[in-house]
């Protein structure tokens, strides 16, 4: 009886050792003393102890660093560069069986052959050109990473240059280009600001001038205008008495402030005055009467 009861316990033990949880974020790889013998799925599963051993394989999306390294480039210039790589295992047997069989440590393999692809790459790049052209870089590290890795049984989804710097004092020098550049920048602003301010006094300056001009203008035409007027009534009226209406125009404005104008005798003016008032100058009797 205590035979069959150990039994029960040696075989419920054996059980719960066999059993495999395969998560849907994993596949798994069965191999029976070494050699490849299924395809495990996400779900449950049991093995042999110790005859069958169950490796699992992630095959979400993962990403792993290059590493910052110095690399030279086509100016002799030591830049800093580092780079992301993302990828993922692809989720079908033979690809599962081929990130664990045709390569070491795929994480490892992706991280140096990225970072001797950008050797190459940036080696051909002047340090300006290179950092004006991230994404060509990346395109190119893309390409030859997923032509690289093609029987490995993943897929690089994508690459990102993560940083290209150059040595500090060369830093220090474009850090005070841009510097200058952004102060250059904004002296042409600002001149551009004055200028249009500058224009903009000047336009109301010309305008407040041509209105003066105008006015004086029409000021002129009306004063023209006022006198042919008068010269048409005075002739009419007055015919040949144009000259004569003229200086009585010019007596009526000296008299306005009480003005004493002495006008000689026998004048045509004398006459003139002398009708309007109503009356005649006495004539000079003839000498001898």
């Amino acid at each position: 009886m205590s035979l069959i009861i150990l039994l029960v316990f040696v075989a419920i033990a054996i059980f719960f050792m066999g059993v495999r949880i395969v998560r849907p974020t994993h596949r798994g790889l069965v191999e029976f003393l070494g050699k490849y013998q299924g395809f495990a799925l996400a779900g449950f599963h049991w093995i042999i102890p110790i005859l069958q051993k169950l490796y699992l394989v992630n095959v979400t999306e993962q990403m792993v660093d290059a590493e910052p390294q110095e690399i030279i480039t086509f100016d002799n210039l030591n830049a800093r560069v580092d780079a992301q790589v993302y990828f993922k295992v692809i989720s079908d047997e033979e690809s599962v069986k081929s990130s664990q069989y045709n390569v070491f440590s795929y994480q490892y393999q992706i991280v140096n052959l990225a970072r001797t692809t950008l050797r190459n790459i940036i080696g051909t790049l002047t340090l300006k050109s290179a950092n004006s052209e991230r994404g060509k870089i990346n395109d190119e590290l893309h390409n030859t990473l997923k032509s690289e890795t093609a029987n490995w049984g993943i897929e690089i989804v994508r690459t990102e240059l993560k940083e290209i710097d150059p040595p500090k004092d060369v830093q220090e020098t474009m850090n005070k280009v841009v510097k200058a550049e952004n102060e250059k920048i904004s002296a042409i602003d600002y001149a551009t600001a004055t200028e249009t301010v500058a224009d903009g006094q000047k336009r109301a300056e010309i305008k407040k001038a041509e209105g003066i001009k105008q006015a004086r203008i029409l000021e002129a035409e009306g004063e023209a205008e006022a006198i042919k007027l008068v010269n048409e009534a005075a002739e009419h009226y007055f015919v040949g008495n144009a000259q004569v209406l003229r200086k009585l125009e010019a007596v009526e404005k000296s008299l306005v402030n009480n003005a004493k104008i002495v006008i000689p005798a026998n004048t045509e003016l004398v006459n003139v005055i002398g009708e309007m008032a109503g009356f005649l100058p006495l004539k000079k009797e003839k000498e001898g009467k």
